[in-house]
């Protein structure tokens, strides 16, 4: 059976966003691969090294979002990277096969860079956890890895170093491909491109029933829309991208969109059928999400478990990449 590499940072409650980036694929595919599904404490720590309680909260809450969503523990594997040491040994060799400069191009670096204010005073880590991310996908020796649009850079360096250490070696490590979900990247409810805690401008799995209502009310509409009686645009609307990408009911988007076109329907009327979408969407969730936030112990155990047996595979993966450059003395 191929594998799947995929997974998250801890840096709070997962949004609708990574639902269509990467977890509705997680579900979907994880009885067709070997599912492996990583929190990724440490690269936390590139943003919120004076934060480290939040960051461990915040790998309860991932792991609490991912059990939410559907995925099951009994065939997929959620791990811990900060508990397997056997990445960070990877990710030091598959430095050496990277230059600085190449590294410091990518593109998705670079943007982080910009949008978090960083200017010069980003740490050697914030340079360096693309090649974490690397030994994440290599380790397990991933086949497919489920990302948003945004981390299509990453997976083009992990597959770069792969087929470099390939070249080099001899076939030793796994070349694997990206796969993007069905809503390349959603924007914010404020219509910014980048959606974050940070921004106030998400809808997290977890929000209840009144405050997604609440959120939906406040997203941005076509702001040259002044009447109700006015045409208003539906392309680039976040409105109706999120209607698009979670209301089921098609023949009603239809009819929103050719009514909005045309001035035949108010604002409030979209944003409550919005709402009301996104509830029916999140229900399920917010009900298997109850079941493990009350039994979190059990929530302790599939990381355990799921961490044992992907530092198993890690293991396998650092020993035959050591046998292949000579290092096993």
């Amino acid at each position: 059976m191929q594998r799947i590499l995929t997974g998250d940072t801890p840096t709070g409650k997962l949004h609708l966003g990574h639902f269509v980036g990467t977890l509705e694929n997680r579900v979907k595919l994880q009885n067709e691969y070997e599912t492996y599904i990583i929190i990724a404490d440490l690269h936390a720590f590139t943003t919120k090294a004076d934060k480290p309680q939040e960051i461990r909260d915040a790998v309860m809450d991932v792991a609490l979002d991912n059990l939410a969503v559907g995925i099951d523990p009994k065939i997929a594997n959620i791990f811990v990277e900060s508990q397997i040491p056997e990445i960070y040994e990877l990710a030091s060799i598959f430095s050496m096969l990277i230059s600085h400069n190449k590294a410091l191009r990518n593109p998705t670096i670079k943007d982080e860079i910009v949008q978090k204010g960083l200017g010069e005073n980003y740490s050697l880590g914030f340079i360096n956890y693309p090649l974490y991310q690397v030994a994440d996908i290599l380790c397990v020796g991933a086949d497919l890895v489920p990302v948003g649009a945004d981390q299509l850079p990453h997976v083009e360096v992990t597959r770069d170093i792969a087929q470099k250490f390939n070249q080099l070696y001899g076939d030793t490590l796994v070349v694997p491909k990206p796969l993007v979900g069905r809503v390349a990247k959603l924007v914010g409810t404020d219509g910014n491109p980048k959606m974050g805690k940070s921004l106030d401008n998400c809808i997290y799995l977890s929000d209840d029933s009144k405050t997604v209502e609440e959120k939906v009310s406040k997203t941005y509409t076509d702001p040259s829309r002044i009447h109700a009686s006015d045409p208003g645009k539906v392309e680039g609307n976040p409105v109706f991208i999120y209607h698009e990408a979670f209301n089921p009911n098609k023949e009603e988007v239809t009819e929103l969109k050719e009514r909005y076109q045309k001035g035949t329907v108010g604002d409030v009327e979209v944003k409550q059928k919005l709402a009301k979408a996104l509830n029916a969407f999140l229900d399920p969730m917010r009900e298997r999400r109850s079941y493990f936030e009350n039994h979190k112990d059990e929530v302790e155990e599939i990381l355990r478990a799921g961490t044992t047996k992907t530092r198993a595979e890690a293991q396998k993966t650092l020993e035959a990449v050591r046998s292949a450059i000579k290092l096993n003395y």
